[in-house]
């Protein structure tokens, strides 16, 4: 037998004579305090036993002592006293000469500081006099472990706030700028950098600015030692984040910019990626016309490395330019993306965009100039979104500008809602004769307030229509340069302009063409003005069948005509699509585009990074929500490049990201653009599928009513996958068919849901069927919520025939769980419950296999008899439900005659993992 080691006598031997042998894990501080109770041992009160060991020649008894420290510190803390004099042996113990010991102490002081902040009535002040000197003082220790030891344990209390605000700022902001004095030691100075900026997120802004700015900003030109400047870069956007905006361009955008042409590469590398956490804590005006050239020249970086990292910070960074109010959309805290409520009032409606569109209105001149933002009046969260894309100013450069405005409306209101920008063009274009219907909160320049100004078809069918021609006049005298392909006469192209303003308005009713008549008669007087605008013009016949399409559109409003509104749409948006230029320059600028755009270039994963394409799909939803959907085109090619990319991975993350893109795009542009990919993923490996699948629902509400009765069939695709043992899938689509629900019809529902519902109800997997008898649950709710008792019934009927009368006992089973949850969520009414489903769940009392019986006792003995409906003492299938309880009492399996007696009140285990245990 080898021979025992030294350092078990003493304290060990004591403690085993007493018949302290195992204690588990934590079976050295267990034995401390057991030994310190043995009475009459060495004569020494527990006090002094404590402080022979602690200051033992034996190294581990002093090492046992530091890790039994907080059960010590619990068993004194009922006298003042003995406890301060416990603290006084723990302070003598910091000053063990061993670093084992020291360290043992360190990683205890955690666990002992949360005790005292708990007991801090107790002892208020025993954590900053006794415990926050010790580990200040051990920032400084020789030994690296204990250091280690100290700077962990000092972030782990500052984190807690168990370090007072005074002792940060006069014990330990001292030491650290001690450490990171210019004459310090290197290997210090990077450990307290290190410590000065992640100490910045935990203190005050004025803390941070007062006491560690300006020793961060002289530590980021350190010359001597370039690992600090690597630690100052790294953690650059946080001190950025700390100290705000203003100290941020006052001080730190100055050695920003020293750093990102630091010699040492690894520098520059680590600037680009905290380029956008930099960014944010920057103005637009600096973001702009500071860090962008700055990060031009990073992704132009000799420097692979560094041309990688600044590639995968490009999205990021992009997303730093985007403007809520514009994009009409704004990030949740939980980082869901959401779509802004409307607007309650008119003031609000005022302030987003309507005094805009009024000067639009009144002074033409300031709109040909600019372009002018605006934000739509949006629906909440889930409604139907729509884009209109009204052309309606030209930049000073030359080029024509749009901009995208959602149209808000609700599938089937009772009214259309119109941009700001929608309207004031309609006022230019009618006149003043004519009165706009218009709606509260929406923006409108001018509202009826009076029944006699309400909207009335006589007012807007009346002929003879009025004289347009001087407000066309105005507006043409008032555009822009002119558009491509205009460029003949003065009256020709004045001409072409009118009806480009006109069209895009018109473009942008049809949506709502067949769900209200305001619209519809909106577009006949649109149609009259165009007409209006084409007997002006100057033998171009080409644009005839667009006039003859709108006409036969207003009056015939068939499928066929919405077609051909949608295919010239399509034509349209390819046409955008060619040049990548940004048809708003205010948003960012256009080198960064170009560079981002680029990321699908082959070459740049041969030059750059292999997954640079993934980079790009991961960031393009933060891009185009920058960007805004009046600026989609630019991105249009990227994403179909993104979409078609051999590698899966690039798919997939697109794939997780749709539904996020289709709230951003809204409906029209995500019907063109997005439902074409859409399928193709539905199609695609199940590495791929697995992100549609798993937002789904997300992306589906945001469909129209018959784009979305189109997958009604695909659905089934989802249960056959690549590899039948992936059965999280088929458990997603399960999950994904409950929130489905709401957006079909119940005869839908039979049709197509249901179907699948019984298939993933007999999966072989059975985390599998257990959501899916959730899922028929859910059916059978929606059935009868909306009085379709045919429905419900056929669906029972198509359940006792699958399950009651299953030749496998785990159908049966399925069925009893079937009946409880039924009961549990009463989403059938009870008299519909006990004619049709009772009959067939008492009848499983005669089943041959124990488990179906024991899930039958649970049903009626936890669930069934717990409704005041069978409690009621004349009920007649009471005296049958408690005959049926009294013979599964009596019933020859244990677990069915338990279960069966079981109260409900005692019941602690859940059903489904008893029976998946059983199982």
């Amino acid at each position: 037998m080898a021979e025992i080691p030294l350092y078990f006598v003493d304290l060990h031997d004591d403690l085993d004579d007493y018949g302290f042998e195992d204690y588990g894990p934590d079976r050295d501080s267990m034995r401390v305090t057991a030994f310190l109770d043995i009475p009459g041992q060495d004569n020494l009160p527990p006090l002094a036993r404590l402080e022979k060991y602690a200051f033992s020649e034996n190294i581990f008894n002093r090492q046992i002592i530091a890790r039994g420290l907080l059960d010590v510190l619990r068993d004194f803390s009922n006298n003042e006293e003995d406890f301060l004099t416990v603290m006084e042996i723990v302070v003598r113990l910091a000053e063990d000469a061993e670093p084992t010991v020291r360290t043992e102490l360190m990683e205890q002081i955690p666990p002992i500081a949360v005790f005292l902040q708990e007991n801090r009535s107790n002892f208020p002040v025993v954590l900053s006099e006794y415990l926050t000197p010790i580990v200040v003082r051990y920032l400084t220790d020789p030994n690296n472990q204990v250091r280690k030891s100290s700077q962990e344990v000092l972030l782990i209390l500052l984190e807690q706030d168990l370090i007072s605000q005074h002792d940060i700022e006069n014990k330990v902001c001292p030491i650290l700028l001690a450490l990171s004095a210019p004459d310090s030691d290197d290997e210090y100075k990077a450990e307290a950098v290190n410590i000065i900026c992640k100490l910045a997120s935990m203190l005050s802004k004025s803390t941070v600015e007062s006491l560690l700015l300006p020793r961060f900003c002289e530590l980021c030109g350190d010359g001597k030692f370039f690992q600090v400047r690597k630690v100052c870069a790294t953690n650059f956007g946080d001190i950025c984040h700390a100290v705000g905006q203003e100290a941020t361009e006052k001080f730190l955008i100055p050695k920003f910019f020293e750093l990102c042409s630091d010699n040492v590469w690894g520098m520059r590398k680590a600037c680009a990626e905290c380029f956008m956490a930099v960014s944010y804590s920057a103005s637009p005006e600096v973001r702009r016309a500071q860090l962008s050239p700055l990060f031009i020249k990073l992704i132009s970086d000799p420097c692979r490395w560094v041309r990688q990292a600044a590639f995968q910070s490009l999205g990021p960074f992009i997303s730093t330019f985007a403007n809520p109010s514009r994009a009409g959309l704004y990030i949740r805290e939980d980082g869901t993306l959401s779509i802004r409520p409307p607007a309650r009032d008119l003031d609000s409606a005022l302030a987003y965009g309507s005094p805009r569109a009024g000067s639009c209105g009144n002074t033409s001149s300031a709109c040909s100039t600019k372009l002018v933002h605006t934000e739509p009046d949006l629906p909440t969260e889930g409604a139907s979104t729509g884009t209109s894309d009204l052309l309606h100013s030209s930049s000073s450069s030359g080029g024509l500008m749009a901009n995208s405005v959602e149209d808000s409306a609700l599938p089937g209101a009772e009214s259309a809602r119109l941009s700001p920008e929608a309207g004031a063009s309609l006022k230019l274009l009618d006149g003043d004769n004519l009165p706009i219907h218009c709606h509260p909160g929406l923006g409108y320049s001018t509202c009826p307030e009076s029944p006699e100004d309400v909207f009335s078809n006589f007012l807007y069918w009346r002929t003879p229509l009025p004289d347009i021609s001087k407000d066309l006049e105005l507006l043409l005298s008032e555009a822009g340069p002119q558009e491509k392909g205009c460029s003949r006469p003065e009256t020709v192209h004045h001409s072409c302009v009118a009806r480009s303003e006109i069209q895009k308005v018109l473009d942008s009713l049809q949506e709502h063409l067949m769900n209200d008549p305001d619209v519809q008669a909106q577009v006949q007087v649109l149609s009259a003005a165009l007409r209006a605008a084409q007997l002006d013009s100057v033998n171009e016949p080409e644009h005839q069948p667009m006039e003859g399409r709108h006409e036969g559109s207003v009056s015939d409003p068939s499928p066929a005509s919405d077609n051909q509104t949608a295919l010239s749409a399509s034509s349209s948006q390819k046409e955008l699509s060619e040049p990548r230029i940004l048809q708003s320059t205010d948003i960012i600028p256009q080198p960064l585009l170009d560079q981002y755009v680029s990321m699908t270039d082959p070459a740049r994963a041969q030059t750059v990074d292999i997954d640079i394409a993934k980079h790009c799909a991961y960031s393009l939803p933060g891009v185009a929500l920058t960007l805004g959907r009046q600026n989609w085109h630019c991105l249009r090619d990227t994403y179909e490049t993104l979409a078609s990319d051999v590698q899966w991975k690039v798919r997939r993350t697109l794939a997780f990201s749709i539904h996020e893109l289709a709230v951003i795009l809204g409906d029209q542009l995500t019907a063109a653009d997005l439902v074409p990919v859409f399928n193709g993923f539905l199609k695609d490996l199940d590495e791929v599928r697995i992100g549609i699948l798993k937002h789904l629902y997300d992306f589906l509400k945001l469909l129209h009513e018959d784009k979305r009765r189109e997958y009604l069939y695909q659905l089934q695709e989802f249960v056959v996958t690549d590899n039948s043992r992936n059965w999280r899938f088929r458990y997603e689509l399960a999950e994904q068919l409950i929130l489905i629900l709401e957006l079909y019809n119940p005869n839908d529902v039979y049709d197509y849901l249901m179907h699948i519902a019984l298939k993933l109800c007999a999966d072989k997997v059975s985390e599998v069927r257990w959501i899916s008898f959730k899922l028929v649950v859910a059916i059978l709710q929606k059935f009868y919520s909306h009085s379709e008792r045919a429905l419900g019934l056929n669906f029972i009927s198509e359940l006792i025939v699958r399950f009651r009368h299953c030749a496998k006992w785990v159908g049966r089973q399925a069925f009893a769980f079937i009946c409880q949850a039924v009961v549990n969520e009463e989403c059938i009414p009870v008299d519909q419950f006990v004619e049709h489903l009772l009959p067939s769940l008492l009848s499983l009392a005669s089943d041959p296999v124990p488990n179906v019986r024991v899930l039958l006792a649970k049903a009626l003995r936890q669930t069934l008899l717990e409704k005041a409906y069978l409690r009621n003492a004349g009920n007649p299938h009471l005296q049958v439900v408690e005959e049926t309880v009294l013979a599964l009492q009596s019933d020859r399996d244990p677990d069915v005659s338990f279960f069966a007696t079981l109260e409900p009140k005692r019941r602690s285990t859940a059903d489904r993992p008893v029976l998946a245990e059983r199982n």
